[in-house]
């Protein structure tokens, strides 16, 4: 397989992923929140003109259920009214269907056969199974990194035992089948933006879509403070 970008434009998020989704593809997206507009800010650092990322989370699809629902597996914080999910986790792909949340969507197609599918979908639910919790701290590691190329190959220097965030978590997954999709960057250092960059043959499919600034501005303030309301709760709990 050879690389190729292929640029999807007039479709909806729900369209796009209808289309292109597939079990053992990898998806990626970028989202309007402070988090979102952080870790895409940080990534700058990886290019020569310090072009922002539009990368801020990265997903592995699982494939159709016996729900007649298409699943992925993930490591991602999830806040919903009385209910936090903090870890890798399974969810429907339809989380990703809002159009003004998910402003940028893609997927990797990397060809894989149906034993290299099913043995990292194993890994990921084996995961899910012993509660790897998303990492934050690990996170921040990885963002000091950026600024310190010469470190991004160590170990990440605030790493812990059972935790994971999303990158991290997708290239530990391949790992698993032999494949390296970011050589020479340690795991637990791995970039959203170094996925969707990776030199391993695939085909990717891009969707960009717009918003217009007026609703974009009142859905970032909406969503930064159910962010803001999930996190007192983490320190609470």
């Amino acid at each position: 397989m050879e690389n190729q970008t292929i640029v999807v434009s007039g479709l909806t998020n729900r369209e796009f992923l209808e289309k292109f989704m597939h079990p053992g593809r990898v998806g990626l997206c970028g989202g309007v929140t402070n988090i979102d507009k952080a870790i895409c800010h940080a990534q700058r650092h990886l290019s020569e003109d310090r072009r922002l990322s539009d990368w801020s989370h990265v997903f592995f699809f699982q494939g159709l259920r016996a729900d007649g629902h298409h699943w992925v597996i993930e490591s991602d914080i999830q806040i919903h009214r009385k209910h936090i999910q903090l870890g890798v986790q399974e969810n429907r792909v339809a989380k990703f269907f809002d159009d003004d949340f998910y402003t940028t969507l893609a997927v990797l197609d990397f060809g894989l056969n149906d034993e290299q599918v099913a043995l990292i979908i194993r890994e990921g639910l084996e995961l899910v199974a012993s509660h790897e919790r998303y990492s934050v701290r690990e996170l921040v590691g990885t963002l000091i990194t950026l600024r310190r190329p010469e470190l991004r190959a160590r170990e990440n220097m605030l790493a812990r035992e059972n935790s994971v965030y999303c990158s991290a978590f997708v290239k530990g997954l391949f790992l698993k089948a032999g494949i390296e999709l970011v050589p020479g960057i340690a795991a637990k250092n791995t970039t959203p933006e170094e996925i969707f960059r990776t030199l391993v043959p695939h085909k990717k499919y891009v969707l960009q879509r717009e918003m217009k600034p007026g609703k974009l501005k009142a859905l970032h303030t909406k969503l930064n403070r159910q962010v803001k309301e999930g996190i007192k709760k983490l320190k609470r709990s």
